[in-house]
């Protein structure tokens, strides 16, 4: 907020307000004055809001206008035309940078089975290379998830699926409670293709992955546009070129940000306008002008330097012979 001041931004223009989400969202939604809602958080979060301004409409002195960047399930879908060393470096970048905390995380991934075992044995092996401990020490790829809670509930997934008969765990070094809540990178093996794996949002290092046959390539297109809820980001890995137009056009509901051969991760403000649509937000792309023009309110003006001076109009007049 110094540095918005210091920018030259009036103070009061901008405020940062500490408090409980719960009651500073109540207090919002209540004031007549509420023009705006612009949020980024979880899905269940944002559609309260809408819900609580839904509810409030005929209240307020104007409609509200409503932007959201909420979940995402990020998908990495590659075809058996896809080289399997930048494949592999960018599920684990996807997956396991900043402890997959981040909406645009890769998460769940669709592999041909040609190309299965050397990704998976390439992506073991840069997980087994990971260093996880004190983020101030920059030889650390990762750090500890946000608190206990993000923990525990990371730590139940990971319990779940190494019972679960359509998983087998991989990969899963790393996981400590002994001097923080340290949740290492997990890769898991998912045989159902619409497991929960696939289609719920876990908010962490845990990345599922289905394997296709090469043959089913369109099935597994569909598998990606239809399984998960959310549609924030996702990469398409080939070097068929004609298999990536096609997939883009065939995914382009699927993912607000759309990658071709990288990590699905690490949009860059001003460059890669940022969003998605579906369960994870209105796609009003952050960091760009299209997010800003939703804020305005333009108006138009008429002024007239000949007024009329009569009632009729010069049609309405008697024919002329």
């Amino acid at each position: 907020m110094k540095l918005f001041e210091a920018a030259g931004l009036p103070p009061g223009v901008i405020n940062l307000v500490h408090g409980d989400g719960a009651s500073v969202a109540g207090a919002c939604l209540a004031s007549r004055d509420l023009a705006g809602v612009h949020f980024t958080g979880s899905t269940r979060v944002f559609q309260s809001l809408w819900r609580g301004v839904g509810e409030r409409v005929d209240r307020y002195r104007t409609y509200p206008r409503l932007v959201g960047e909420t979940g995402g399930k990020d998908f990495v879908f590659a075809h058996p035309s896809a080289e399997a060393e930048p494949l592999a470096v960018a599920l684990a970048r996807g997956a396991f940078e900043y402890q997959g905390q981040k909406c645009s995380a890769a998460s769940r991934a669709y592999v041909p089975r040609s190309l299965w075992p050397e990704v998976r044995d390439r992506v073991v092996a840069l997980i087994e290379s990971i260093r996880i401990g004190d983020v101030e020490d920059f030889t650390n790829f990762m750090g500890a998830v946000i608190d206990a809670r993000a923990y525990d509930r990371l730590a139940a997934w990971r319990e779940r699926l190494r019972t679960d008969a359509d998983c087998t765990v991989i990969a899963d070094p790393g996981w400590s409670r002994a001097q923080g809540y340290f949740a290492g990178p997990t890769l898991v093996e998912v045989r159902a293709p619409r497991h929960d794996l696939l289609a719920e949002e876990l908010f962490g290092p845990i990345l599922g992955v289905h394997v296709y046959d090469d043959a089913d390539v369109e099935a597994a297109l569909t598998l990606v546009d239809e399984t998960s809820p959310y549609a924030l980001t996702g990469a398409i890995f080939a070097q068929d070129r004609a298999f990536v137009r096609h997939a883009a056009i065939r995914l382009r509901q699927a993912a607000g940000n759309l990658y071709i051969n990288d990590k699905p991760t690490g949009a860059v403000v001003g460059q890669q306008p940022f969003g998605g649509a579906r369960g994870s937000g209105t796609n009003d792309k952050a960091g760009s002008a299209l997010n800003l023009l939703r804020w305005v309110s333009p108006r138009t003006v008429k002024e007239t330097f000949v007024p009329a001076r009569t009632l009729g109009y010069p049609f309405m007049g008697p024919d002329e012979a």
